[in-house]
């Protein structure tokens, strides 16, 4: 059976801007993956709210710095065919980074973590499909609009970026934009429709990425 990682953030954690709790367990996209594929591929999500790239967070209650809970993570579940990395949201944040290019740079770290670390029992490293999160959006909450708000023409950026890493580093490439937008609640979340829809959507990739 193959095995698929799903390394996000919150996006992949399934939060819900609605009650700013989860959605249900089903709806998840890595869920819907799971049941596109069906019994062939063992889907295991790793979503953690506000998870970045390669960035520091130090206003958060634990380590959110992907890159450096990357190794732990890949190390716990191999052997891997394949791992999914939804990133870059987060790096948006203007006191993390705010550019897209930083998440660019952060993304071809992880991508080169993944092909650098020695894996137990000899596995091989597992392929890498890189997709960028839907583009941030205006919304009425002060907050969200205060981290995000001039972040929103870099988001934009995103999946121009990715798809350039993509070719540079043979990985695949999903632009998550192209089927699911954000809830104006916030600007980045997304209802339970919107992230079934990136699930259902990632499926044929995946297919194509492992050969089956």
């Amino acid at each position: 059976m193959k095995t698929v990682l799903c390394y996000g953030d919150s996006l992949t954690w399934g939060y819900d801007a609605a009650g700013q709790g989860r959605h249900a367990f089903e709806d998840r996209w890595p869920s819907v993956l799971q049941a596109e594929l069906g019994g062939t591929v063992r889907v295991i999500p790793e979503g953690l709210n506000g998870r970045t790239t390669a960035f520091d967070d130090h206003l958060a209650d634990c380590d959110r710095n992907g890159a450096r809970t990357l190794p732990m993570i890949l190390a716990t579940h191999a052997p891997l065919d394949l791992i999914i990395l939804l990133l870059g949201t987060n790096d948006m944040k203007s006191f993390i980074c705010g550019r897209a290019i930083g998440a660019k740079q952060g993304m071809g770290r992880l991508v080169d973590i993944v092909r650098s670390l020695v894996y137990p029992m000899a596995a091989a490293a597992p392929k890498v499909l890189l997709v960028s999160p839907p583009l941030v959006r205006e919304t009425t909450n002060v907050n969200f609009a205060a981290m995000y708000g001039e972040s929103i023409a870099e988001s934009r950026k995103l999946a121009q970026f990715y798809t350039a890493l993509a070719a540079e580093t043979n990985c695949g490439f999903f632009d998550a934009g192209t089927v699911a937008e954000a809830t104006p609640l916030d600007g980045i979340h997304l209802d339970a429709d919107n992230t079934r829809r990136i699930g259902t959507a990632l499926a044929p990739k995946v297919r194509e990425m492992l050969r089956f």
